[in-house]
């Protein structure tokens, strides 16, 4: 018991609960503390870091860091060359993750993300309750009652950072009866066999790359084509990081990369059989294995809120969010980290955003921390006034090196409003689908985006009389848009605003 009296936060009543000590659930806590946010920070796990502690499997991110880049290290602007590192706010607690880093890929190790998140709560004293995992939610008036392992905790507002890893695979005949993702063994068991991977995202290309050098054979299937986040731009395809298997398969070198829908999957008295129907390509396959894997993917493990009401889709695997990560039906119950991919945001040109990943998220953390702050406390983050004559140049600066912007394009937006009375005032970063949507005053919003054709522009949003239109201005080849052409365009959109 006296070990339980030690852990910080023990269960009572709070404004807010966090639940969750991976990088989401980690970024939010520590947003909250910079404002002042009064909140609990609870986990099942006993130390921070999450699925990192586990995944990927074969140790390598699929996200780089760049431990030397044009900038300073431990600078805002380095956050663009670093996606990996938690978001702190003095540069001691910045760019945490490189200094792990031993030199011999841009892509961090597993256990070097998780060596660089642990630092971020050493160095930050990030209390966090381990141990204590949350087992049910209810209502009772205006509080959440969440109880955990070590008794019940009341909020105003709770956040659930509890990641995108618990292994999900859909009711396909014989799916059941395959071993999925997490399972897989050393790569030396799969020594001259052949191997079907069922998924062509992430997690299957991170096994075939690995599984090269021992299998005799490898094949990919999934009903669509492999994304490569090269055209994408989206850490929910294929990664550049594991496109080696995709070479070779154009090459013909023993890897297939298949588009079929799976109908069914036998075990035969040699292995496995797979029955598939092409896609890109109409016909029936058939194809024989000694081994198949389901690298299908992950859903959130969401314990009874939907019971509570919160809406999901994906096949239940997501839940239902605002553009401030809110559950669409179940107000006050919010989502940080993996999870807020289920806000879609705007999804130009088809391109999903980045919150599956942590140089996505992190950014979206903060801003939730802000607007729980705001919403539920009554807490006003500080806002900055800007002058006419320094606003033009100001939000060039922003689509040009705004790490929020480029990581989290046409999804995050610089928000800038004018006032009569206040006077131009930067309201910081937020959702850009927000903005778009609501009925507010007389704004712009400055933002990145890469079109169809995969080129990059500086993107604005203004609003004028509840009426938002969009103007996207040119591109540029070493992607700086504070040139004069650029500063001509931006100073003609914004006449009027200015006056």
């Amino acid at each position: 018991m006296a070990q339980l009296d030690d852990r910080p936060h023990p269960p009572g009543d709070y404004p807010v609960v966090v639940v969750g000590s991976g990088p989401g659930g980690l970024q939010v806590s520590y947003s909250l503390s910079r404002l002042g946010v009064e909140h609990a920070s609870i986990s099942a796990d006993d130390e921070p870091a999450g699925m990192f502690r586990r995944f990927p499997f074969f140790q390598r991110l699929v996200t780089w860091t760049k431990p030397f880049a044009p900038v300073e290290r431990g600078t805002r602007r380095y956050e663009w060359y670093d996606w990996n590192s938690l978001l702190g706010e003095e540069p001691e607690h910045s760019a945490l993750v490189p200094p792990f880093m031993d030199g011999t890929s841009m892509f961090p190790a597993r256990s070097e993300m998780e060596r660089g998140i642990a630092e971020f709560v050493a160095q930050t004293k990030l209390p966090v309750r381990y141990g204590c995992r949350w087992e049910s939610t209810r209502r009772e008036g205006d509080r959440f009652v969440l109880a955990t392992s070590d008794g019940e905790y009341r909020c105003r507002a709770a956040v659930f950072a509890v990641g995108m890893a618990e292994p999900w695979a859909p009711d396909t005949p014989g799916m059941d009866r395959v071993p999925h993702y997490v399972e897989t063994e050393d790569p030396k068991a799969y020594r001259d066999q052949r191997i079907v991977l069922i998924g062509k995202r992430n997690s299957g290309f991170e096994l075939a790359d690995g599984f090269q050098p021992w299998a005799r054979q490898i094949l990919l299937l999934s009903p669509r084509p492999a994304r490569i986040s090269v055209i994408a731009h989206s850490t929910a395809a294929a990664r550049a990081r594991y496109l080696q298997p995709y070479e070779d398969y154009v090459l013909g070198g023993g890897t297939f990369v298949i588009d079929a829908a799976i109908e069914r999957i036998e075990r035969t008295a040699g292995g496995w059989r797979v029955h598939a129907q092409g896609t890109t390509r109409p016909g029936d396959l058939v194809l024989d294995a000694d081994r198949v894997i389901a690298c299908t993917g992950f859903t959130a493990p969401l314990g009874d809120l939907p019971d509570l009401g919160v809406a999901t889709f994906h096949r239940g695997r997501l839940p239902a969010q605002t553009p401030f990560w809110e559950s669409t039906t179940v107000p006050g119950i919010y989502f940080a980290g993996a999870i807020t991919q289920g806000s879609i945001g705007l999804k130009k040109y088809g391109t999903p955003s980045n919150s599956a990943a942590v140089h996505g998220f992190r950014y979206n953390a903060r801003i939730l921390a802000h607007h729980i702050a705001r919403t539920h406390l009554g807490v006003q983050p500080p806002e900055e006034r800007l002058g006419s004559s320094r606003l033009v140049r100001y939000l060039l600066d922003e689509m040009t090196g705004a790490p929020e912007l480029w990581n989290q394009q046409a999804y995050l937006a610089r928000v800038v409003r004018f006032d009569p009375g206040e006077g131009i005032v930067d309201q910081g970063i937020l959702p850009l689908a927000h903005f778009v949507d609501e009925a507010g005053p007389d704004a712009i919003a400055a933002t990145v985006e890469t079109d169809d054709t995969g080129d990059i522009h500086p993107c604005v949003y203004v609003r004028r009389g509840g009426k938002v239109q969009e103007h996207l201005l040119d591109g540029a080849a070493l992607h700086d848009f504070t040139g004069p052409e650029h500063r001509a365009q931006l100073e003609g959109l914004m006449k009027g605003s200015l006056d």
